[in-house]
């Protein structure tokens, strides 16, 4: 759980799922996360073996993030997570209703 503790490394895991993404798209497509924060989280992601980190020829200078094989291991576990999240938000919004 250390390896995906915060706010942000499963939201990056999740985008990662459907495809290698560059640094801006990733941090256009996940709402509030600062440049300085994406890359320090791509950069433990990277670390743990989770991510792969290419850099393109191209002028200017791309970089483009991937999930490695071991990275697309954790996706039935986030899937399993985000079913439970949104059963947790329904059990959640049925609470306050019947009050």
């Amino acid at each position: 759980m250390d390896m995906l503790n915060g706010k942000w490394k499963i939201r990056i895991i999740g985008v990662l799922s459907f495809g290698a993404r560059r640094f801006m798209e990733l941090k256009g497509t996940i709402d509030g996360i600062a440049a300085k924060m994406l890359s320090k989280e791509l950069q433990d992601l990277e670390l743990n073996g989770l991510v792969s980190r290419k850099v393109l020829n191209t002028k200017p200078i791309t970089v483009e993030y991937d999930l490695t094989e071991y990275g697309h291991s954790l996706k039935p576990i986030i899937e399993v997570i985000a079913a439970w999240g949104m059963q947790h938000r329904d059990k959640v919004i049925k609470g306050m209703r019947s009050q």
